[in-house]
């Protein structure tokens, strides 16, 4: 099966991807601006 240009950019769907990375971004941000508000000092 072969899709040319034209029906490739019809295809829709799979946004999945898109909704981890931006999860993970946010994530990331909130843990690293704790991190600096409220550390942890390590016992060793």
């Amino acid at each position: 099966m072969y899709l040319n240009n034209k029906e490739l950019i019809k295809i829709t769907g799979g946004g999945y991807g898109l909704w981890a990375i931006l999860g993970g971004v946010i994530t990331f941000i909130i843990s690293a601006i704790e991190g600096f508000l409220n550390p942890i000092e390590c016992n060793g």
